[in-house]
């Protein structure tokens, strides 16, 4: 079994492995920061597993910021049938890519 940990941020979880890329919700800092993600809910070894409840105390992962971007244009389409009501607007949530260092 390989070692991951599974961390959360941006109201998500994640289950991440060194050398993974991601998107996630914004967060603060410019490309080439290293970024550390502190609410680590699990840590599993190839010979071991914690389990936090719900954070296990004192671990950490650390990623490094890849860039700040846009996530692709999801379409928001409100309409009621027998009215004529139609609302069409577009949405780019922005991201942050980051790749884990150390888990």
């Amino acid at each position: 079994m390989a070692k991951f940990s599974v961390i959360e941020t941006g109201g998500k979880q994640y289950k991440v492995s060194a050398g993974q890329k991601l998107k996630i919700e914004k967060i603060a800092g410019e490309a080439g920061e290293a970024v550390v993600f502190d609410r680590v809910l699990l840590k599993n070894d190839p010979d071991s597993m914690e389990i936090g409840q719900p954070y296990l105390s004192g671990l950490k992962v650390e990623g490094k910021i890849i860039k700040q971007a846009r996530d692709k244009k999801k379409i928001v389409f409100r309409y009621h049938s027998k009215t004529r009501y139609r609302k069409k607007n577009g949405h780019r949530q922005p991201i942050t890519e980051v790749e884990i260092v150390r888990v």
